[in-house]
């Protein structure tokens, strides 16, 4: 990632929740945005296939309604910090056999910064005096969204 979107990204944790992230965490948040958008895309897959459609829609998504309010935050926030050209690269399309409407593409990068936001809101939950969360947060923090998404 370039110097200039650690930087932002270090900032969006620093305004979404008071934390200090640096460039190894910088690493597990990408793996986890590129995980976390295979899976909601994977589900998608499978409520279009099951509605007899070849193109995934919107509302194939898995989007709960603590997500719908994370993203509404980092509509938010994104006024401020402009991460959407940097999302906009991290919530590519992965190679799954399926075709996505153009909504849904568009849509992708608000489900990434959503679950950044959820993200950075979890580590406050899971250790709330933590400023700087190390290994063992991640660790827990990650295990708590891959049981829920």
């Amino acid at each position: 990632m370039p110097v200039m979107g650690t930087a932002k990204f270090q900032r969006f944790f620093r305004v979404a929740a008071g934390l200090h992230v640096d460039r190894n965490d910088l690493k597990r948040y990408t793996d986890f945005i590129d995980d976390k958008i295979y899976d909601v895309i994977l589900i998608g897959k499978a409520s279009a296939k099951a509605n007899l459609r070849d193109v995934i829609e919107p509302w194939d998504l898995p989007i709960t309604k603590g997500l719908q309010e994370s993203i509404d935050r980092f509509e938010k926030l994104d006024e401020e910090i402009e991460l959407q050209p940097l999302l906009d690269q991290l919530a590519a399309q992965p190679s799954l056999d399926v075709a996505l409407s153009e909504r849904t593409e568009q849509r992708l990068p608000l489900i990434a910064g959503g679950l950044s936001v959820a993200l950075a809101r979890t580590f406050v939950t899971v250790q709330p005096d933590r400023k700087n969360p190390g290994t063992a947060e991640w660790n827990v923090t990650l295990d708590i969204f891959h049981q829920l998404l």
